[in-house]
């Protein structure tokens, strides 16, 4: 049977047709997926240099403090500046855990913020105690200001060169392995993550060790189980935490660490609002680790009193119950509370969470639950062998008690020790003076100072 030549063209015709239609779909499926990796990407990278901004803006802060230190020689200055030092050196260390250098070798930058953060501590309440500084104290922050300086200009550079284009986040995380990564441009290198901790390969550190040192910091998140969930549970998460009704897109950055804990990370679009959310997710169990919403806040509406009630019922809605607020700090019209355990009424001031939330209706802007991750364990409580009575035998006889109760401190060895917490006053300055409750001794003192800005403990 022979086929008409006109039906073959025709054949031929639809052949083609089909295979260009074939080939422009194939075209389109190609740039969409395209499109939606560079969206990725684009989500990926600001997420990363809106942290590495903070962090640099910080250390830049921490510089020119502990340039203010090393003059000052006023007592008040002196402690405002050591002050700020502990806040911001704090700071630093969030938003150093929250881009992929702290994947790499950078465990000495991190270890010189944290020892800079605990030994301001130190020397602010030195102060406030009205003792002197050693000339060891002052030398000692003569030495970290010249570290600080070093550190200042690694990250400056390397800040510089990511908003230049000279390197980007996805050259530092190279094939997803660490290695390091150094680029030549006009015959300079531009080096970048060994670099920057290369500032303190002669670091010997300090021999000071603050009483809450690295606490929080534990090779074995006790919080955690070996479970791990996938990144689509992971998103569920993330729409819970936001609430489902809220959330208008969820987009994944991927996978990294936060500090030394393995996570999904997350930019969220909310509905009725351009400023997009990022978020990191546990990839064991699925727990809110760091979320930040740099939202603005102009109106103050609710009081500190009913900001913390929301928070409590926000922690607890999300799986973190019976927390307790220890301290608070304001900043303009938002608040930022500590939470620790309550368990039988005592306190665990390990397993801390930090909240920031909005003043005008609540809403949550920040969570940062490393210290409750790493810590967290049911305890047990054991009976104490030295009644309350017993143990406020053991205090200042000019300390005036105001409150007292149970509470779990960590030590610097990373133990956790029971003790009384008496809350009191000598004069006009209130203390936390805390009394083992097997033996007795005087474990630790806090100052207690009230500012306009909030609640803090020296």
């Amino acid at each position: 049977m022979r086929v008409k030549k006109s039906n073959c063209k025709q054949l031929y015709r639809m052949l083609i047709g089909t295979m260009l239609i074939f080939t422009i779909l194939i075209a389109c499926v190609a740039k969409y997926s395209y499109d939606r990796n560079k969206e990725h990407e684009i989500y990926k990278e600001s997420g990363y240099n809106m942290a590495f901004s903070e962090l640099v803006y910080y250390v830049e802060g921490i510089e020119n403090l502990l340039a203010k230190a090393t003059i000052s020689s006023s007592s008040k200055n002196g402690i405002e500046t050591l002050t700020e030092i502990y806040r911001q050196s704090d700071l630093a260390v969030a938003y150093l855990s929250q881009v992929p250098l702290s994947n790499r070798e950078l465990t000495k930058t991190a270890r010189f913020l944290n020892q800079l953060s605990e030994y301001s501590h130190s020397l602010s309440k030195k102060s406030i105690e009205k003792k002197d500084l050693s000339q060891e104290d002052l030398d000692n922050i003569k030495m970290m200001h010249e570290y600080s300086i070093d550190l200042k200009n690694s990250l400056s550079q390397m800040h510089t060169d990511i908003e230049n284009g000279i390197i980007s986040w996805s050259d530092i995380t190279k094939d997803g392995k660490d290695k390091d990564y150094v680029q030549e441009v006009d015959n300079i290198s531009v080096s970048t993550i060994v670099d920057i901790d290369k500032n303190f390969e002669d670091y010997a550190g300090l021999i000071y060790d603050g009483a809450f040192s690295e606490h929080i910091e534990k090779e074995n998140k006790r919080a955690l189980s070996d479970k791990e969930v996938s990144e689509e549970d992971a998103k569920k998460v993330v729409k819970k935490f936001f609430g489902e009704e809220k959330v208008e897109k969820v987009e994944s950055i991927g996978e990294v660490k936060n500090g030394n804990i393995d996570v999904y990370e997350f930019s969220v679009k909310l509905k009725e609002s351009d400023i997009k959310a990022n978020i990191s997710i546990s990839k064991n169990d699925g727990k809110p680790i760091m979320m930040t919403y740099p939202k603005s806040i102009s109106v103050k509406k609710i009081s500190r009193e009913e900001a913390n009630k929301i928070g409590k019922e926000f922690l607890s809605k999300i799986g973190y119950e019976n927390m307790e607020e220890t301290y608070f700090q304001l900043d303009g019209n938002t608040i930022t509370v500590n939470y620790a355990y309550k368990q039988d009424e005592v306190i665990v001031y390990p397993d801390l969470i930090k909240l920031k939330m909005s003043l005008y209706d609540g809403e949550i802007l920040g969570i940062e639950t490393n210290g409750y991750i790493n810590c967290h364990t049911k305890r047990q409580i054991k009976p104490a062998k030295l009644t309350a009575q017993e143990a406020k035998e053991k205090l200042n006889k000019n300390l005036v008690i105001e409150s007292e109760k149970i509470a779990i401190i960590p030590t610097e060895w990373k133990t956790e020790i029971q003790c009384y917490e008496f809350k009191g006053k000598v004069d006009e300055t209130e203390f936390l003076v805390y009394i083992n409750t097997d033996t007795g001794e005087e474990e630790e003192i806090l100052v207690i100072i009230e500012t306009e800005g909030g609640t803090l403990t020296m």
